[in-house]
């Protein structure tokens, strides 16, 4: 019988020809990957006396969630993990002139399709869009994880997703996985694993795809896969250390895997998808979304910061200006990102619009810093979370919506339908 993509990882992992949905292995782990969580995992490794880590090699440590830091508490955070790196002689260190680690870790080429990844946050669903099977974990499992180079875990059940049909100007893959969460739930997919497939998924872009499998999680997945192609390995060759080079390639399920269930997506008559305050399935098409001022607009996040989101950004926003009583915040994902950006002219764009751009970083997405909400105010943003106090005050709101979306609203200063920019060159009386 064949195997899903997450039943392959995982037969391949525990060193088995074969799994099945419901069985409980012990998988050796391939690569792993720790933010400011880091400082956690380290403290408790250090309190159960590990004086060596499994693979130093395989593993990565990155500073995202506030950078440079914000105060003296976290400057300390960032000191304890720098001496936990060098302790423990981690290769795969990046500090402040990184990105936000989703992105980075296929920038700095820790991914391998085919893979089984675990990070200490749970949009390391991320790592699906490669073909890699990633995960998020607790920082006592990464503790134990760094000890023994191995997990239990149980293998999920998966369900199928074949997308078709061709996402409209203006929609995005942003909009599709936010559509899933209203006709779904946010519940469809607890503690299984999601494979995207069909035309659709193979036209999509890496970024599109990127999206998606971060926001599977959102779904309730365990894993978020897209099939790994010839997309998947012109983008993952250049960043590859050479002698892992021969890794990477194709990857996807076997001809006769069976699944949970199988759902067909037609995305041709989508339309722009917002998600409204405190919850990620409290979806409205942007026909319904009806007169919701914004005081704050946020382009990035693991989930949009990417290169062809500033693009379609800088797009709508070229010779426009943002509404004087709405801010518009831009985070690239990564200094790749944010360079290519700058020698492209997108950055001077945005500038221009008025947006602020900000250094590569997580930055307000989860309230870290540079750009908090305070009580009552509204913001667009592009990430992936709205729950009550995400992004500041618990007494804010957090919309989620497509970079367009976001671009679109900050000019208009309150949410509005990307497919009409020629409308949104003035601005509106509040």
């Amino acid at each position: 019988m064949g195997m899903t993509m997450a039943e392959k990882v995982l037969a391949r992992a525990s060193g088995r020809k074969e799994v099945k949905p419901g069985e409980y292995v012990t998988a050796k782990i391939d690569q792993v990957m720790s933010q400011e969580a880091f400082a956690e995992v380290y403290r408790i490794l250090k309190d159960e006396g590990v004086e060596k880590v499994w693979d130093p090699k395989k593993i990565a440590v990155l500073l995202d969630h506030y950078v440079p830091a914000p105060t003296v508490a976290q400057a300390e955070v960032h000191k304890f993990i720098r001496e936990g790196v060098k302790k423990y002689g981690i290769e795969g260190w990046h500090d402040l002139k990184a990105g936000i680690c989703h992105q980075i870790m296929g920038e700095k080429g820790h991914i391998i399709p085919g893979q089984l990844i675990l990070g200490t946050d749970s949009h390391s669903t991320t790592y699906g869009a490669f073909g890699a099977a990633g995960t998020g974990i607790g920082v006592s499992e990464m503790a134990y994880v760094l000890a023994t180079g191995e997990l239990w875990m149980r293998v999920p059940s998966t369900i199928k997703i074949l997308l078709k049909g061709n996402l409209p100007k203006m929609v995005t893959s942003k909009d599709l996985i936010l559509y899933m969460a209203r006709e779904y739930t946010t519940e469809m997919a607890q503690y299984k694993s999601l494979e995207f497939k069909g035309p659709t998924a193979e036209k999509m872009s890496i970024a599109s795809r990127m999206t998606m499998a971060n926001m599977g999680v959102e779904l309730g997945a365990k894993f978020a896969f897209f099939e790994a192609d010839q997309k998947t390995v012109d983008y993952l060759l250049p960043y590859v250390p050479e002698k892992a080079k021969k890794g990477v390639g194709f990857f996807k399920a076997d001809s006769d895997a069976r699944y949970e269930q199988i759902y067909e997506v037609d995305v041709s008559r989508l339309e722009p998808q917002v998600a409204f305050p405190h919850d990620v399935g409290n979806v409205r098409p942007i026909s319904q979304v009806g007169d919701v001022r914004v005081d704050q607009a946020f382009l990035g996040s693991c989930t949009n910061g990417r290169f062809e989101d500033l693009e379609i950004a800088a797009s709508i926003l070229k010779g426009k200006k943002v509404h004087p009583e709405t801010r518009l915040i831009v985070f690239p994902a990564s200094w790749e990102i944010y360079l290519e950006a700058l020698r492209q002219g997108l950055l001077e764009t945005l500038i221009e619009a008025g947006a602020v751009v900000c250094n590569p970083g997580c930055g307000p997405c989860l309230g870290g810093h540079m750009g908090l909400l305070a009580s009552k105010e509204r913001c667009i943003s592009s990430s992936n979370r709205n729950f009550k106090g995400r992004m500041g005050s618990t007494e804010a709101e957090v919309y989620l919506g497509s970079p367009a979306t976001v671009a679109a609203s900050a000019i208009a200063g309150r949410i509005v339908d990307p497919r009409q920019g020629k409308k949104h060159g003035e601005e509106e009386k509040r």
